[in-house]
This record gives structure tokens, sequence and C-alpha cells, in this order.
């Protein structure tokens, strides 16, 4: 039960202060998120989006959705080890990061308006592959 209301904060957080402040609000976004917005909140200030500045500080809670069922499982197959807890735990590791990252990278992101505009977390990865590259 603490977890889903855990994930639940964490969208009601992004939705709070990102959404209501991107180029989709009120559109279908990649992630679906612009219209589900428009629905719960009002309309923001685009430029409050654009000038935002993201850590990696800042993205912690929305990994920990995927972290803390990780270490869980990890506590578990430590406890009595199974196949399938080891499976789950490969999955959700693959899903969360992996295809999160192919999704993000060559669909949603790829396709963002808002990316054009002016995007915190596109500068933070871009920021990031780039000192990676030189």
């Amino acid at each position: 039960v603490l977890y889903v209301l855990y994930c639940a904060w964490i969208e009601f957080r992004i939705l709070k202060h990102s959404c209501v402040d991107c180029y989709y609000y009120g559109k279908l976004c990649g992630l679906g998120r612009g219209k589900l917005c428009s629905l719960v909140f009002g309309k923001g200030d685009p430029q409050r989006f654009i000038e935002k500045q993201v850590s990696w500080a800042d993205l912690l809670p929305d990994f920990m959705v995927a972290i803390l069922p990780a270490v869980a499982a990890l506590i578990l197959l430590i406890r009595d080890f199974t196949w399938s807890v080891l499976v789950l735990l490969v999955l959700l590791l693959m899903l969360s990061f992996g295809a999160n990252a192919v999704i993000r990278g060559s669909f949603a992101c790829k396709h963002c308006k808002q990316r054009e505009l002016g995007c915190p977390a596109e500068r933070l990865f871009n920021k990031e592959s780039q000192a990676i590259s030189n």
C-alpha cells in the first residue's frame, strides 16, 4: 500500500510541477501525461518549464520507483533464492531502465516539440552524453 501511494505521489508531483507548464499540456504527449494533467490541474507557464533546471538529485525520487522493489527483490533473493524472483528482478530492471531509455531516446523525446523549445531533462541528459564523448 505504501509503495502504491509513493508511486501516486511521484505521478502527482510530475503532473503538478512539470506537465502543467509543458507544451503538451492538454495534448497527447509521448507519455500520455499532457491530457491527464489538463483534467486535474490548470495550465501553467510554458516559460517556467523552459527555464527550469533539473539535477540528478531531482530525479532520484523517480528512480526510487524502480529501485525500491529491486532492493526488496535482492533481499528476498538473499534470504531465499528463487528463480521466479530473479526473473522478475531482471525484468523490472530491463523495463525500468533499459526500455525506458529506448522509449524516451528513440521515440518520445526524439519527436518532442518541448525538447525543441527547451527541456530541462534533455539538457541534463545531453550534458551527460557530451561529457562522456569528450
